[in-house]
């Protein structure tokens, strides 16, 4: 018998006390700028132990305007903005080369926080992405080197001998190109911090980028 997913959903908890912390978070002591604070909630989602706490969800959209989400890996934030990387031939990439501009979202359940990010992206010089790149595992270039992103699949065994090449290389010549390797980079507009409270008296602060400088307010959760 199939489960009753209804069912299922009424029976599920969020933010277990068991294995959520939901600390205080006042907005008014946050910095003027949004980096450093989700340098700090990044940190410190890690140290409370939070799975996989560098992935993120990437929405973008294609050139009909029709939206688009996967989860990916954050490879870095800094001035210049939230990078990631993909196949420029990949869906996303194509996206983002029909509609620069994305969005990001942070989900750190453990201390009941997310962080929304969103703004125009743009590509890093193909010598950066290379580095970023080689900088990862042997895994991630193999992966890298491996078919075409987001193509039809002939059959599993076309991609498990593309696969084992792909690995063969990357193990052979570390430094291998992936010449379509793109880095992109998001430079936020708007990063929003949401903060769950145990009596749903959420605290939400949005930044926005205002000339040189940042606005914050707080948002009605």
């Amino acid at each position: 018998m199939e489960p009753d997913l209804h069912e299922l959903l009424r029976s599920l908890r969020v933010w277990d006390p068991e294995t959520t912390d939901l600390p205080a978070f006042d907005p008014a002591a946050a910095p003027a700028a949004p980096l450093p604070l989700f340098t700090r909630w990044f940190a410190e989602a890690a140290a409370a132990g939070q799975a996989e706490p560098h992935t993120m969800s990437l929405a973008t959209a294609d050139a009909d305007g029709l939206p688009d989400v996967r989860i990916v890996t954050l490879h870095g934030a800094d001035d210049g903005g939230w990078s990631f990387a993909t196949h420029a031939h990949s869906r996303k990439g194509g996206h983002l080369a029909a509609r620069p501009y994305a969005a990001l979202a942070f989900y750190w359940p453990v201390l009941g926080r997310q962080v929304r990010v969103r703004g125009p992206v743009r590509t890093a010089p193909a010598e950066e992405a290379q580095a970023d790149l080689h900088a990862r595992s042997t895994g991630a270039l193999a992966a890298a080197l491996t078919g075409t992103q987001s193509g039809p699949l002939g059959s599993p065994e076309e991609l498990t001998r593309a696969s084992e090449a792909a690995w063969e290389r990357a193990r052979r010549e570390p430094d291998a190109p992936a010449p379509s390797w793109t880095l992109y980079r998001l430079r936020a507009d708007e990063v929003e911090f949401f903060q769950g409270e145990a009596r749903r008296r959420h605290v939400r602060l949005r930044y926005r980028r205002s000339g040189a400088g940042w606005v914050r307010e707080s948002l009605w959760p």
